[in-house]
């Protein structure tokens, strides 16, 4: 099967640095014209497109959580590629605490972000896709929008709700021969969760969890999304990808593995 994504242009958000720099890259690499977003980008070769990167990547400044900004962004790269084929939106933040510990600003920046992010870029580039009459919308959910955590009240919230954002766009968009899907990730170590440098005992405790016991890379989201992309996914839409290694797949895991 081959993936043919060469000359489609690909938006990436949240794109300076972690899961959406690599996410980024993986497109460029399979001949993508990748543009990334993001509030500002890092200099270094760590950031998308920097020094020391194989692929060429354009950067658009954008905050997804503005209205304005959104809509600037977008009309900028359409005019700039003159089309959009695939917009990842990957954008995100984690809130974290209790119900009585959160308080409403934080409550509402992780619902902005996550939730409003998705639905300005997307209907910002809607337009663009319709025009075309193809397109393809790739929205960032969670595991947590499966099986919340305890203290994840406003995150878990925030990804269900983009779960159902994509369902709903799903069958507005279809007319037009776009799709719109989410994803899942699990557990891919980030300076934001900092899974891999926690005590030995929490990340086996952790990975226990998990069917395939080892901690998820961007690269394996990154191989879902480029799928998700090509026309070999053109049936596919309104679904919600698990990919989180089989997480919670049974009670307990970490059981196979003791046999």
């Amino acid at each position: 099967m081959e993936l043919d994504l060469g000359d489609r242009v690909v938006v990436v958000t949240g794109a300076a640095r972690g899961i959406g720099a690599v996410i980024a890259q993986r497109f460029a690499a399979e001949g993508a014209r990748v543009v990334a977003c993001d509030l500002e980008f890092p200099p270094a070769a760590d950031g998308v497109g920097g020094a020391g990167t194989e692929h060429s990547i354009d950067r658009v400044v954008c905050d997804v959580a503005d209205p304005g900004s959104a809509r600037a962004a977008v009309e900028e790269i359409a005019g700039r590629h003159g089309t959009i084929d695939v917009l990842v939106n990957n954008a995100g933040i984690n809130v974290e605490g209790t119900l009585e510990s959160l308080d409403w600003e934080r409550w509402k920046a992780c619902f902005d972000v996550n939730v409003g992010g998705v639905f300005l870029m997307s209907q910002a580039v809607a337009p663009v896709m319709k025009r075309a009459g193809r397109g393809r919308i790739l929205n960032a959910a969670s595991f947590a929008a499966i099986v919340p955590s305890v203290g994840s009240a406003a995150y878990a919230a925030s990804k269900s709700a983009v779960v159902q954002l994509t369902r709903v766009l799903a069958s507005e968009l279809g007319p037009w021969d776009i799709t719109v899907n989410a994803y899942a990730p699990g557990m891919v170590p980030t300076a934001m969760n900092g899974f891999a440098e926690m005590p030995a005992a929490a990340q086996d405790r952790l990975l226990d969890t998990l069917s395939l016991r080892r901690w998820e890379s961007p690269d394996d989201v990154a191989n879902l999304l480029i799928f998700l992309a090509s026309d070999q996914a053109a049936y596919i839409t309104g679904a919600l990808l698990d990919v989180s290694g089989g997480k919670l797949a049974t009670q307990i895991p970490a059981a196979a593995y003791g046999r």
